[in-house]
């Protein structure tokens, strides 16, 4: 019993070396305290915006260390307790010390992902889009399911999702389409799924039964808050409007509502059908082409944008991110970290979770034989 309560203790121990390195532990101490003293200033509601930030910046700088600090506690007093409970022969105390133990090495190793979510506009909404690569209706049937895929996992999270434009297929699945996905730190979330993903399995179109590769692009890029000044030079922009296609009936449209802006200078573009008023999609169009630049000077900060861009361009061999072979194995597998889950279906059910905590750790360079390392 001792020795399962130490070895989890060990990775609780990591874990916790990590959200300290993570949360550079010595300055999230000192902002606490300095956001805790302007909170009480009496002119502070002045400004409500910038109280409101303030607020919430103090509310996730608490909740980070008073997590670690409570996790560190409980940790302690399960310890003791599996000691004490062996000194007097209590197995069942001793047994039940151990299961909480299960459960804080589990917290841990969420708050430890969580810390990983520290970049500039992680903890900002997302837009998602996925856009289909050559191959016609394989490769816009495979668009679909990765659309689906990430809308179950976000339904999963209790996130919201708003189709903001979609490009329906000839015969199935989609050419391209983008999602608005709400929810506590969507983008950070979200943000290494950008790139190519590519599909093996046994055409359903075909009665050839051969096996048919396919292949989709997926990009995402934050909601950018109103406070974020983009200028934008009504020279620099191409502004198209058409007419958005449904699925026919009472859902046609029309009127020439959709509307769609090229940034000349970059090759942006952002587009809208998701409402039936010109004027709506406009300023969503807008804002999502704001929020595209935005994204971009972000990448160029982190000096990942070149990866970024070569994903976008090419979606085909050689620059996809994971593989998910339906046929004649099942295997999804991640070609940065090499993480292999033998559960396609799951994983296209929304089951991804450890695929982005596994690219979120290896983009900042963190592991657990690092933590350790740094625990001794």
């Amino acid at each position: 019993m001792r020795a399962d309560a130490e070895s989890l203790n060990e990775q609780i121990t990591a874990s916790v070396a990590l959200l300290r390195r993570h949360l550079d532990w010595d300055a999230a101490l000192r902002r606490l305290d300095e956001l805790n003293a302007r909170a009480e200033d009496p002119t502070l509601w002045n400004d409500a915006a910038a109280a409101q930030a303030l607020m919430r910046e103090r509310g996730r700088i608490a909740d980070q260390v008073e997590g670690v600090q409570k996790l560190e506690q409980a940790v302690r007093d399960s310890l003791e307790l599996v000691e004490l409970a062996e000194a007097e022969g209590d197995a069942a105390t001793a047994d039940a010390a151990v299961a909480d133990l299960v459960q804080l090495a589990a917290e841990a190793k969420r708050r430890e992902i969580e810390s990983l979510l520290s970049g500039e506009a992680d903890q900002n909404d997302a837009y998602l889009e996925v856009n289909a690569g050559a191959g016609g209706t394989e490769a816009q049937d495979w668009a679909e399911m990765l659309l689906r895929m990430y809308q179950r996992w976000a339904e999963k999270r209790g996130y919201k999702i708003t189709l903001t434009e979609e490009s329906a297929g000839e015969e199935a699945g989609i050419k391209s389409a983008t999602v608005q996905v709400s929810g506590p730190n969507a983008f950070g979330w979200l943000k290494t799924e950008t790139g190519v993903h590519r599909l093996v399995r046994i055409s359903p179109f075909g009665g050839n039964d051969k096996r048919q590769t396919s292949f989709a692009s997926i990009y995402v890029y934050p909601v950018i808050d109103d406070k974020i000044e983009i200028e934008i030079n009504p020279a620099d922009l191409r502004t198209d409007t058409f007419r958005a296609s449904g699925a026919g009936g009472q859902h046609v449209n029309k009127t020439e509502s959709g509307v769609r802006f090229t940034h000349i200078p970059t090759g942006i573009v952002a587009a809208s059908t998701q409402d039936r008023s010109q004027h709506k999609n406009r300023a969503i169009a807008m804002n999502m082409l704001k929020a595209r630049l935005y994204e971009l000077e972000l990448s160029k900060r982190e000096a990942v944008s070149a990866g970024i861009e070569a994903g976008k361009t090419d979606i085909g061999w050689g620059h996809q991110i994971r593989n998910y072979v339906l046929q004649p194995y099942q295997l999804v597998k991640d070609l940065r970290t090499n993480l292999e889950k033998g559960n396609p279906a799951a994983v296209l059910d929304g089951d991804i979770d450890e695929f982005m905590a596994a690219a979120l750790a290896a983009r900042v360079g963190a592991t657990r034989s690092e933590a350790s390392a740094n625990a001794r």
